[in-house]
């Protein structure tokens, strides 16, 4: 059971770096290095970054569950 966990930590921190990446910039910061500081001419946020911001939360949510998790079966052993 451990192992399942540790092996879904791994996924969901991978996908939790990709989604974050994924992200516009919101100026400022390392984000103006990589180019994340060039505004374009559409104002406001879509609805893809909106479903992005969302998704990004869940997977958030699903690796810090699996970070506590992973601490008590380690706790318990």
């Amino acid at each position: 059971m451990e192992t399942g966990f540790s092996i879904a930590l791994i996924i969901f921190s991978g996908l939790l770096m990709m989604l974050v990446l994924m992200h516009k910039g919101k100026g400022g910061g390392l984000s103006d290095m990589f180019g994340g500081g060039m505004q374009s001419s559409v104002g406001g946020s879509s609805v893809a970054e909106r479903n992005l911001d969302r998704i990004t939360v869940v997977v958030g949510l699903l690796w810090f569950a699996c970070i506590v998790v992973l601490g008590v079966l380690m706790k318990l052993d």
